[in-house]
């Protein structure tokens, strides 16, 4: 669906360029039309001058009266030598009496000299016209349609076989990345039992704690591929959350992975803070802070997470580190987006977290200083905040 949506969008841009291409040998195409109208609208009016003038030359003295010429698209007139009316049926004054054919704006007029004193003392004959150019502007539109629908229906086709390939291509590489997830989640889980079985009836091992730590830290990694892979899909069912609480949680279960590091998690999270959420989206949002706050952070230093309501009541979540810092803060919620290519990750966490941000109406706000530390901070909206009371 979305690669449909990309082939008509392009297609439209890449026509609409065109069309305007196109538009400077239009203009030329309809000028040339509009001297080519000029030229029939001169003959026709030169055609009834002469008409006139054999009209003139039928007339005869013995004639009680001469009925002059009338038609429905024509208009005419006699004037004399100072160019004063003898008799016409011309409404607008004209402005130029030289011989030959003449246009303002949409009215045409032909004006022929007439010989002295030959037709009643007259010494021009102007024959008048409106002139419509709807013909040519109609069929010059008509062309640039014609031309637009004609360009856009083969470039979607263009694109849409162009990118065939690709899209069987990526279609197999998401099958083979989603085979693969589920491969890893197997022996992962199988990871994850054993060492708590292990560290239930043994002492503390360090080599089975950095095991654990390591095991967390890609079950994190794979949450986030499953949740990018199953996003079109996944429903959401939003329930009231007590924040405290699965805040608490998620610390307690990263805890091991920054004692790996020697970093200590400090946290301040008031109580009696409900929010109304989707379990698997503030999961992500909440472990992708802590694990970025970790992988950040210097060693032998701390994280602070703070839970509290602000003076409008609204939950305000906060996520602070002192590591590193980030050079540009409105980047790194793009996707594949890695400041530190050496700190590991996909970049795809922060992205999963602002696109979760954005359409659950969490505010976002990201303060940092580089080799100093960042805090993220997620004001949630007041409508999905609750107290106990409210519950």
């Amino acid at each position: 669906m979305k690669d449909s949506r990309y082939a008509i969008k392009y297609a439209y841009i890449y026509t609409l360029l065109i069309a305007i291409i196109l538009l400077a040998p239009l203009f030329v195409y309809v000028s040339y039309m509009k001297k080519i109208q000029d030229v029939k609208n001169e003959i026709e009016l030169k055609d009834r001058a002469y008409s006139i003038i054999k009209l003139f030359d039928d007339f005869s003295s013995n004639d009680e009266y001469f009925d002059y010429p009338r038609f429905k698209t024509f208009t005419s007139g006699l004037y004399d030598i100072r160019q004063k009316k003898i008799f016409s049926l011309i409404n607008t004054p004209i402005e130029d009496f030289s011989s030959g054919y003449h246009s303002d704006g949409d009215v045409a007029y032909f004006v022929m000299q007439l010989p002295d004193g030959r037709y009643f003392d007259a010494k021009y004959l102007i024959v008048q016209n409106v002139v419509s150019y709807f013909e040519v502007y109609e069929k010059a539109l008509l062309i640039l349609l014609s031309i637009f629908v004609l360009i856009f229906l083969l470039t979607l086709l263009f694109l849409n076989r162009f990118a065939k390939p690709f899209k069987e291509l990526n279609k197999k590489l998401d099958n083979f990345i989603k085979d693969s997830i589920h491969e890893i989640n197997t022996p992962l889980t199988t990871i994850n039992i054993n060492t708590d079985l292990f560290m239930r009836n043994n002492q503390d091992n360090k080599y089975i704690q950095r095991i654990k730590a390591s095991a967390k830290t890609l079950s994190n990694i794979y949450q986030d591929m499953e949740y990018l892979i199953k996003y079109d899909r996944l429903k959401v069912e939003k329930i009231r959350v007590d924040l405290k609480r699965f805040v608490s949680e998620r610390i307690e279960y990263f805890t091991q992975i920054a004692t790996m590091k020697n970093i200590t998690i400090k946290s301040s999270l008031e109580d009696d803070i409900y929010v109304f959420m989707d379990l698997a989206q503030l999961q992500r949002l909440v472990d992708n802070n802590i694990s970025n706050a970790i992988k950040y952070s210097y060693e032998q230093r701390s994280i602070e997470i703070e839970l509290k309501k602000d003076d409008e009541q609204r939950a305000v979540l906060s996520f602070r580190d002192f590591g590193v810092g980030i050079e540009d803060t409105k980047k790194i919620f793009q996707r594949y987006y890695r400041e530190n290519s050496s700190s590991g990750g996909f970049g795809i966490g922060l992205n999963i977290v602002g696109s979760i941000a954005s359409a659950q109406n969490i505010e976002v706000k990201v303060d940092s200083k580089l080799n100093v530390g960042t805090r993220f901070t997620y004001i949630f909206s007041k409508q999905h905040t609750f107290s106990q009371k409210d519950i």
